[in-house]
């Protein structure tokens, strides 16, 4: 072997060696990548993909090995029964973290099965309340839930746009039923009347006959607790039918795509939303910070965020947080410390997590629409 060859050949074996010696991190993702909410779920995914790309950029060291992270990414169509057979297909990977998934009705019977197998879970985007009662150690989010979304806006029915009679669908998922069910108790609180309460499904497209009944109870507000894939149709029945009501709805509506969803349905105002998250528009620092982020994202993937993926990049990053102040990608070794995360601060602001795992003084912001943009109404904690 020539000199040349030898050195070639010892170069090769020092790399193989050194690619042995790195600590491969795989982090799983479940969203609705098909179906209807298929571009809240790609999007929510894109976020936790930027943030594992941008870690391994960063050439992070744990446990005195380069940190090599890799995001798999599993599609659970928002059913239930795809979204645990994703869980235990992590569970059996032994992947080291979850992010998501992107609906409560799939997030929550998945918990369960993380909790058995010890995998930490963060969602960014569920929000029914039940999904971090359960008792489970390895369950945290980053956004507010449905009790504080649905009581604000049921406040903001009553005495701010001073609603007399209100009616009030659902969809019947987790997310639909518990976000309008919270509503109704703040609309109630605040001294406020639902005069009807109807159903759907989270695939209708003929809501004429739930919203003639609707009409007859002359409503100056109808909320809708669902999707933008259900709430564009629904806008623009509401339209068909005459009705003037102003429609109400939490994050599921409160999408860049639902002005094109209701396909020109929507009036400006006429739809008042909130999601969870936001940034105080009074804060640079904190605006600059989320501009940048979408900048980012928008050159990774050549389309703008839809809804959650600063949440989902932010929820990556806090995970990934823990296991370098942890020196171990191992959940048993790194949960306790990702437990106490206190004061992080990501482009969705300030994360600090309570003994439940919620987010701690978690924002919710208020939105409306004008001229097809969404149009923010106010910041609220």
């Amino acid at each position: 072997m020539t000199c040349l060859a030898a050195t070639a050949a010892a170069a090769a074996l020092l790399a193989g060696n050194a690619h042995a010696e790195d600590l491969l991190i795989k982090i799983g993702t479940v969203n609705a990548t098909s179906g209807g909410a298929a571009h809240l779920g790609k999007d929510n995914e894109n976020g936790a993909r930027l943030a594992v790309e941008e870690l391994n950029a960063r050439g992070l060291s744990i446990g005195g090995k380069k940190a090599k992270f890799e995001l798999l990414a599993e599609d659970d169509a928002g059913d239930p029964k795809q979204g645990t057979t994703a869980a235990q297909k992590f569970a059996d990977e032994k992947v080291n973290g979850v992010i998501g998934h992107l609906n409560s009705g799939t997030s929550i019977p998945a918990s369960r099965i993380y909790a058995n197998a010890g995998i930490p879970q963060i969602a960014a985007s569920v929000t029914n309340p039940k999904y971090t009662r359960q008792g489970f150690k390895t369950t945290f989010r980053v956004v507010a839930d449905d009790v504080h979304l649905g009581a604000t806006l049921g406040k903001y029915a009553v005495q701010t746009l001073h609603a007399k009679s209100i009616v009030v669908i659902d969809d019947r998922t987790a997310y639909g039923q518990g976000v309008a069910d919270e509503f109704d108790k703040g609309v109630k609180a605040a001294g406020g009347k639902v005069v009807k309460r109807e159903f759907t499904n989270d695939k209708a497209t003929d809501l004429m006959g739930i919203l003639t009944s609707a009409k007859a109870a002359k409503p100056d507000v109808i909320f809708y607790g669902g999707m933008d894939a259900v709430g564009g149709p629904l806008a623009r029945q509401m339209k068909q039918l005459g009705i003037q009501a102003k429609l109400m709805g939490g994050d599921g509506l409160c999408t860049s795509e639902m002005p094109k969803l209701a396909a020109g349905a929507l009036g400006d105002g006429q739809l008042i939303c909130a999601e969870a998250g936001g940034i105080d528009p009074n804060d640079k620092a904190a605006v600059k910070g989320m501009e940048d982020f979408k900048a980012r994202f928008k050159k990774r993937f050549g389309t703008d965020v839809q809804l959650y993926s600063p949440y989902t990049y932010d929820a990556t990053m806090v995970m990934a947080q823990a296991m370098v102040k942890a020196n171990s990608a191992d959940p048993a070794k790194y949960l306790p410390v990702l437990a106490k995360t206190s004061g992080y601060k990501g482009v969705t602001g300030a994360i600090s997590f309570d003994d439940k795992g919620d987010i701690l003084n978690g924002a919710l912001t208020l939105s409306t629409f004008k001229a097809g943009q969404k149009t923010t109404i106010g910041v609220v904690r």
